[in-house]
């Protein structure tokens, strides 16, 4: 069976009120998004870290993912659709009773549409592999592991696959619809970062980056190259000095784009008549720039894993 780190009941790090202890400041997908569209966003999440409340279309991808984990757990032949769609009210009644703000997050009527909504995607998945061909090396596989020139980077990937003639295949999934031609590359950005993150690990640059869109049955292939990562590394590293600068600083400037409209901090936030709570500081530990200068030696530093909490 397959590798994981992660538990199959694990909901989003935004339900409930209590913060997870502080961990230093690393750079993943979702934060390095929150940056470069709203710097402010990034603050509220990752040095404020306030509540947000959970959206059933989140809510729902957690546990599609948590699913299709769960799947992989079992006998190859017993990877089959309905065995998987069968496993889509266990695994919701282990997450709400996991964590009870889950109770809410729909009216009691509009459970069973909700429930009906997440089997057929995790039908539709069956559309786009066969999961009785082949065993994957991990799923939700958390990985924390620093660039060559000392950037901390953090990620969950949702599973790893490993060719029986050494090629990596990093495999993404995702609940909504494919993008259009003109957003792909904003697509893969999540998985060059961690096509990067194994690079660093491993010494080998993954054959293949593929999202799963399981909404419309499409998926989107890649094939990076060493000289598209270490390029890539550059610039991760110049947004986390970016980002270092205004942890030091407290400038987190507001920045009005298309996803505002799905912030729940509009409250808070000047764009919208809000004022932004008192900046706490940096937080403890204070993270660092790393040397830009730095030799980039392939020797990758320990992997650290936490199942608790997504970033």
């Amino acid at each position: 069976m397959p590798a994981t780190a992660a538990s199959a009941t694990a909901v989003p790090a935004t339900v409930g009120t209590d913060a997870p202890p502080r961990r230093r400041l690393a750079l993943s997908p979702s934060r390095a998004s929150d940056f470069k569209s709203c710097p402010l966003l990034y603050r509220l999440r990752a040095i404020d870290r306030l509540p947000e409340p959970p959206s059933p279309a989140a809510v729902r991808g957690t546990l599609v993912h948590a699913v299709l984990e769960a799947m992989f757990g079992q006998p190859p032949a017993d990877r089959t659709p309905d065995r998987a769609v069968a496993l889509v009210g266990p695994t919701w009644e282990r997450m709400a009773q996991d964590c009870p703000d889950l109770a809410g997050l729909l009216p009691p009527d509009d459970v069973a549409a909700w429930l009906s909504s997440a089997r057929s995607l995790v039908r539709s998945y069956f559309d786009l592999e066969d999961p009785r061909r082949f065993e994957p090396e991990a799923c939700e596989y958390a990985v924390e592991i620093d660039t060559a020139d000392g950037v901390p980077l953090r990620g969950f990937i949702d599973r790893l696959d490993l060719a029986p003639t050494g090629e990596l295949r990093i495999v993404d999934y995702k609940t909504g619809r494919s993008p259009g031609p003109d957003f792909e590359g904003a697509a893969l950005y999540q998985l060059k970062f961690y096509a990067l993150m194994i690079y660093r690990l491993r010494g080998v640059v993954p054959a293949q980056l593929k999202l799963i869109y399981l909404a419309d049955g499409l998926s989107l292939q890649y094939a990076p190259t060493e000289a598209e990562l270490l390029s890539f590394a550059q610039s991760v590293g110049a947004l986390w000095r970016a980002m270092v600068a205004a942890v030091q600083s407290g400038n987190f400037p507001a920045r009005r784009g298309q996803m505002c409209r799905w912030c729940s901090h509009q409250a808070l936030c000047p764009e919208f008549g809000g004022t932004p709570p008192p900046y706490p500081g940096p937080p403890e530990p204070a993270p660092t720039a790393g040397d830009p200068m730095a030799p980039n030696p392939m020797v990758p530093n320990p992997m650290a894993t936490d199942p608790a909490v997504r970033v």
